[in-house]
């Protein structure tokens, strides 16, 4: 006789197959309202023992069993039962098992055994150390740390009239051998034996007290209970949670897949702990930001101190005690995947922007100088500043404002290199003046109508751009339509006519003959003959190639970072695929492009280290090209690319350091903006380009450093816990970066539709979870399959309508605007959506705009509203998890 296991809870449930030999996938755990009401009655009649002092099984047992209510003869028999061997799920027995719910559970000893042999039989059986398979159960690794388990044991017996109960809390928990599957300490036992024909009853009792045990509101119960009422209240509380489906409507044999997301279970604990109700349907459950509206909450990082540099001073001091953590935080693979995917991303970025600054100002800045720069200020920035997430990039407003400088200069015959040192020095001044003054505390006005406006301008553009270099590149390599095909002529001419002498393929003066029209295009060229024919310039469809790589990177980019959600593979390696997918897929499709053998437009960088410009050297003179007023002048345009530096760098640091990434270590504003300036008048006097904080790559470099849980209960998804906050990943990108001239040879093997699918692939990804975004799909949504949003239960579908369509008109307006001449007010028409969004106040109702504008993530909000309002800021620490099984 021995106990079998035949389910387990972490948080769903799961059974053992029967005769499958193995776990079946989890599932809610439906229970019947009758077993619930048994098991209150059990609970009320049954021995209740709260903290019990005791460290085996066997002490346990005897404790449990000593009482006047049990003959001495049932004492011993239950003693028996209950100290059978447990054989689990991942053993094999032949023995019969006569503990498995559902069968009969009988006594092997005689009636008149005595105590002594009868113990000693049952201790000889039972062990109570952990075998060695215990420890190396792969089941471990979706446990928490200090998990503790609930043991249930219930069956039916033939010696018992009417049944045994009994509900146990240790006072410490222990190990009990084999009593669990996995080497977990016990904290929780439940012991059911009833007489025979009530098996069906006896299971499903013990699946209500494993259920109950693995809800989060009865298991704090549990550990809290004085005594018998304070269970039986836990019990009513589920109960009264509890929804009840009618028979015959529903198939009970169906499993319900466990939820996507779980809701929150602090509604029901302050419910028990009779805190204030929380806010209904049409109430504003959550506090207003700042204006009424939504907004930032106003911490540290954006008070304004009124004193010199003050803001400034605080951000260092907040950032320094993290500074060695930000390089040991990163020794991880996953920080491997991100170098490589962001290193690819730059390159990328610094060729496009380098050739079209070459092109914009005469090659007075060119790829070299991209390149140089982007590693120079990148790595200096993500070393010492308050937010090294940030990657610092090349933008389309700095490249329009260098194509109108470069055309003024030449226009009026100024020396475009000098005045443009002179706009940098000026607008780095300003941006100091910033920092001095804590001028980024008008960061908290940049609410979620200016971010996600700013950022889903950005992305577009990367998408636009990504399509219009595809588009180009078809330009210059039209698609072959096969009108050559049946006039195909192209043939080998030789050079002379009569027998012409191989040079180093035969000795001395001999001779070959050879069939000059039966040579392929490479032996004829070698052998100094020449191809003639209409067909001969025929080149296979580089195009449709080209088009072939860019999306099939793009496709399988966002295919295998969804792939650690997919039900193939143990976890560890959809993890890591997921990790590396960018990289993957880049060598994936080089491989293709390989095998194919088409001539695609491949990656150039520069290979040697010298200015594009050969009448330009690396340090410009302040003085000398100019007349002198024309230093003072230069404040002007400064004022200007101040303000796009200020719009530009602030935007993407508060997109960066928003509240949904769970930052650990602050944020950086006023740093941030120090180091940017001092950059600026660095890449002004060597003449390089400018750089500010790009939005898209910082989006996915942040993407690409989320943590997840690294345990979950099956049938859970992973929780999100933050981003891998470090240094490194950005330091290593720009070295990188500016070690790329030197690694020409190998850069020169990946086409340019892979790197653009990238940034196609980086364009969309950055657009997940921009609530603007989910607007524009409500537009075209019947109202029935519309999602549950937040702000759908609380805002008429007209006016959050005309909300997206005055953001929509924003965004439409911006981008006009910077594919015209007046692109040089670009930065200014960015400031002017915090004041739209201020006009906003008139036309909406600071209810409507606490849900439409408002900075907290959708998750968080409905949590906000699912839970009640807290009398203190206080957090509950979380709940340690258990293991529940039933044998």
């Amino acid at each position: 006789m021995e106990w079998k296991e035949t389910a387990r809870w972490i948080k769903f449930e799961e059974k053992v197959e029967e005769g499958g030999e193995r776990w079946s996938k989890p599932h809610v755990a439906t229970l019947s309202l009758h077993s619930l009401m048994e098991l209150k009655t059990c609970i009320e009649t049954g021995t209740i023992l709260l903290d019990l002092e005791a460290s085996t099984l066997p002490q346990i047992v005897e404790i449990i069993t000593d009482g006047d209510q049990l003959k001495p003869d049932l004492k011993e028999k239950i003693m028996y039962t209950l100290l059978r061997k447990h054989r689990h799920q991942t053993k094999k027995s032949n023995l019969r098992s006569l503990a498995d719910i559902g069968k009969t559970v009988s006594s092997a000893s005689s009636p008149t055994t005595t105590h002594r042999n009868a113990t000693s039989s049952s201790l000889s059986d039972f062990s109570e150390k952990a075998e060695r398979d215990q420890a190396k159960n792969k089941f471990m690794k979706k446990l928490p740390r200090d998990a503790e388990a609930s043991n249930v044991l219930v069956g039916e017996v033939d010696f018992l009239e009417t049944p045994f109960v009994a509900f146990v809390r240790l006072q410490q928990a222990v190990m009990l051998g084999t009593l669990t599957e996995v080497p977990v300490p016990t904290r929780f036992l439940f012991v059911l034996l009833g007489p025979k024909g009530k098996a069906k009853s006896y299971h499903e009792i013990g699946r209500a007290i494993a259920t109950l045990m693995s809800d989060e509101v009865f298991h704090d119960i549990a550990y809290k209970a004085k005594d018998r009422q304070d269970l039986l209240a836990g019990i009513e509380e589920f109960l009264d949670e509890v929804i009840v489906l009618p028979p015959g409507e529903w198939d009970p044999d169906i499993r319900i897949e466990p939820p996507k997301s779980v809701p929150s279970a602090d509604k029901r604990k302050h419910n028990y702990a009779a805190v204030e109700m929380p806010p209904m349907n049409g109430d504003t459950p959550h506090d207003m930001g700042p204006g009424g509206g939504g907004g930032h909450e106003v911490g540290e990082e954006l008070q304004c101190t009124r004193r010199f540099c003050g803001g400034l001073i605080l951000d260092v001091k907040r950032k320094l005690p993290f500074f060695a953590s930000d390089f040991y935080d990163a020794l991880h693979i996953q920080t491997l995947s991100t170098i490589l995917f962001i290193y690819l991303g730059t390159v990328t970025n610094a060729i496009t922007f380098g050739g079209l600054l070459g092109d914009a100002t005469d090659n007075m800045q060119g790829v070299l100088e991209s390149f140089l720069g982007t590693a120079l200020t990148g790595a200096v920035f993500c070393l010492l500043a308050g937010q090294p997430l940030t990657i610092l990039s090349s933008t389309g407003p700095v490249l329009v404002f260098e194509r109108l400088l470069f055309n003024f200069s030449t226009t009026n015959g100024f020396d475009y290199l000098e005045f443009r040192l002179w706009i940098g020095l000026w607008s780095g001044v300003f941006c100091l003046v910033l920092v001095a003054t804590d001028a980024s505390f008008l960061v908290q006005y940049f609410t979620r109508f200016t971010e996600e406006g700013f950022s889903a301008l950005i992305s577009f553009i990367f998408i636009y751009d990504a399509f219009k270099k595809m588009l180009k590149l078809a330009h210059h390599h039209p698609i072959n339509k096969g009108n050559l095909v049946p006039q195909y002529d192209c043939r080998c001419i030789p050079p002379l006519p009569g027998r012409p002498t191989l040079p180093g393929n035969a000795p001395g003066n001999a001779t070959v003959n050879v069939s000059w029209a039966s040579l392929d295009k490479e032996p004829c060229l070698r052998l100094g003959g020449s191809m003639k024919g209409s067909a001969c310039t025929f080149v296979p469809d580089i195009t449709l190639m080209s088009f072939i790589l860019f999306f099939g990177t793009y496709t399988c980019s966002m295919c295998l970072k969804k792939f650690k959600t997919s039900r193939f593979f143990p976890t560890t390696v959809r993890k890591l695929i997921s990790d590396f997918a960018i990289i993957l897929t880049i060598f994936l499709f080089c491989g293709v492009d390989a095998l194919v053998g088409v001539n695609t437009p491949k990656l150039l960088v520069p290979s040697e280290f010298k200015p594009t410009h050969p009448g330009r050297v690396w340090f410009i003179p302040p003085f000398g090209g100019n007349p002198w007023w024309v230093c003072l002048a230069a404040a002007l345009p400064a004022l200007l690319v101040t303000i796009l530096i200020f719009m530009d760098q602030q935007i993407t640091a508060v997109i960066v350091n928003r509240k949904e990434h769970k930052l650990k270590k602050g944020a950086g504003y006023h740093l941030d903006l120090f180091w940017v300036a001092v950059l600026i008048i660095v890449c002004s006097f060597t003449g390089l380009p400018w750089y500010v904080a790009a939005t898209v790559i910082s989006i996915a470099h942040i993407d690409s450093l989320k943590m997840e849980t690294k345990t979950s209960a099956p049938g859970e998804m992973p929780k999100f816990l933050g981003v891998r906050e470090q240094r490194v990943t950005g330091v290593i990108v720009f070295i990188l970066t500016g070690l790329s001239v030197f690694m020409a040879p190998i850069l020169k093997f990946i086409p340019m539709p892979v790197l653009y699918g990238v940034f196609l692939y980086m364009g969309v990804a950055s657009l997940n979870g921009v609530q603007f975004m989910d607007r524009l799909q409500l537009l075209l949504m019947p109202a029935k399959h519309q999602p549950d949003l937040i702000y759908l239960r609380h805002v008429p579908q007209r006016r959050i309508h005309l909300f997206t369509f005055i953001q929509a008109l924003c965004l439409a307006l911006l981008w006009i605007l910077k594919s015209t001449v007046a692109a040089i007010v670009f930065p200014i028409m960015i400031l002017a959506l915090v004041a739209v969004r201020k006009a906003m106040d008139y036309l909406f109702s600071q209810h409507d705009l606490s849900y439409l504008d408002d900075v907290i993530p959708e998750k968080d909000k409905k949590k906000k509203e699912d839970e009640k309002k807290k009398k203190s800021s206080k957090k509950k620490g979380s709940i340690d998890s258990e293991i529940d099984f039933v044998s």
